[in-house]
């Protein structure tokens, strides 16, 4: 079933059943997120995985985010896309000002997001967001830090907080 959402904002939202999304937003006023946003960003991404989408990917650029992800489904249907960028934005947002001491928008109000037709679409977004590592100078991908994807069953998965760790040296 396609479902279009009716936001107060421009840009029309469809959601379909059962398929990826390829969703990018971007920081208010274009600001170039520090190093700590971006862990904090990468952190909210990760932190509903499992319970509000599947996640099978997800960048945080210098002054955007792109996340690759499968809505979940609860007893109302699949979770909304408004209820998936809520989730990050605003958790991304609130703790990002509290660590810089300063308030305000981080976010831009609206997202882009694309319904992903295949399975082979969301390896293909996922290569997407390997190139905008490669297009800030990384050689390889998965050097960079605030890069994420999801492996294969059988791999080793690190947690929401042991990334948060990791990235923040604790």
């Amino acid at each position: 079933m396609l479902r279009k959402y009716a936001y107060r904002r421009c840009l029309p939202h469809y959601q379909k059943d059962n398929r990826a999304l390829f969703i990018t937003f971007s920081t208010h006023h274009r600001w170039i997120l520090p190093p700590v946003a971006r862990d904090l960003a990468l952190t909210a991404c990760l932190h509903a995985n499992g319970r509000k989408y599947t996640l099978h990917g997800a960048i945080v650029m210098p002054d955007h985010v792109h996340v690759v992800l499968t809505p979940l489904s609860d007893d109302n249907g699949p979770i909304s896309i408004p209820e998936i960028m809520q989730a990050i934005k605003s958790e991304s947002a609130h703790t990002i000002n509290k660590v810089l001491g300063q308030r305000g928008h981080v976010w831009q109000d609206e997202s882009f997001d694309h319904v992903l037709r295949r399975e082979t679409s969301i390896d293909r977004a996922i290569e997407y967001l390997m190139e905008n590592a490669i297009s800030l100078g990384i050689e390889n991908p998965s050097d960079y830090p605030w890069f994420w994807r999801a492996q294969p069953e059988g791999h080793c998965r690190l947690s929401a907080g042991e990334v948060a760790r990791a990235h923040n040296g604790i």
